[in-house]
């Protein structure tokens, strides 16, 4: 059995003296692990890091066996993702999230989104908002996707303001007026008609909608806990983010009133 694909380092775990077993997401084939030989020497560690893209070659006997990956490096990021506090964590909180998903089972989009995120975690605006859609495609392909596109109640799909905790469905803002405040808050930037760039405060109220819907679909189901990383990566792109929103330099009006 053998075959090629490019994938994205998730993690490693040590094997033996001088192997470890990898851990990768690959664009065709999913979450997948595999042996990689000799893959603690100076020259495989820096490769076998977090983050980065490869070229992999997967050979067993059997479809079913663990196998053995041959990997060439593509892209070599994780340098670059150690610089900031949003792009450690963050790299990490996907790689809890993939767990999720059955191995070898294919998830393309997925693979391509993490290729975007991957490429934007040094802006904790970017970063952030695209976490929160990763995390709404994870449970949408573990069967608990969100409707955000119509009103559950009227079936408007303009004004929608808020998220039912029943349903995962939007509710519009007039609809939803009289339970308003047992609702979650809609952000502007995940609605459809909305152009609106994600800011502390819409972020924020994501991540509360997004982390709830995972804890009670996925996490409390199964038994386990949101992974640290996910925390760390919140607190660092809210952070990151307050701190740039604060830089921004007045406008001349402001200055002036």
């Amino acid at each position: 059995m053998q075959w090629q694909d490019h994938a994205i380092i998730l993690g490693v775990k040590r094997h033996g003296e001088t192997s470890v077993i990898a851990e990768v997401m690959t664009r065709a084939r999913g979450r997948h692990l595999g042996l990689v030989r000799s893959g603690r020497s100076r020259a495989m560690q820096p490769v076998l890091q977090p983050g980065n893209e490869v070229d992999v070659i997967w050979r067993a006997r059997l479809d079913e066996h663990l196998g053995e990956f041959r990997v060439e490096p593509l892209r070599l990021r994780a340098a670059q993702l150690m610089e900031t506090a949003t792009a450690v964590y963050g790299v990490q909180a996907m790689g809890a999230l993939l767990r999720l998903l059955p191995e070898r089972d294919p998830h393309p989009h997925l693979y391509d989104a993490l290729e975007v995120i991957l490429d934007n975690l040094h802006n904790p605006a970017d970063a952030g908002e695209l976490f929160v859609r990763f995390e709404l495609a994870v449970l949408n392909d573990l069967g608990f996707g969100l409707d955000l596109a119509e009103c559950a109640a009227t079936g408007a799909r303009t004004d929608l303001a808020y998220v039912s905790p029943k349903s995962g469905r939007a509710v519009s803002r007039s609809a939803g007026a009289p339970w308003a405040d047992k609702m979650f808050v809609l952000p502007g930037f995940l609605r459809a008609d909305g152009n609106d760039a994600a800011d502390f405060d819409s972020l924020s109220a994501a991540f509360r909608l997004t982390g709830f819907f995972l804890n009670r679909h996925v996490y409390e189901p199964r038994g386990i806990e949101a992974t640290a990383a996910r925390d760390g990566f919140i607190q660092a792109a809210l952070k990151a983010l307050n701190s740039s929103l604060r830089a921004i330099p007045a406008a001349p009006d402001e200055l002036s009133a």
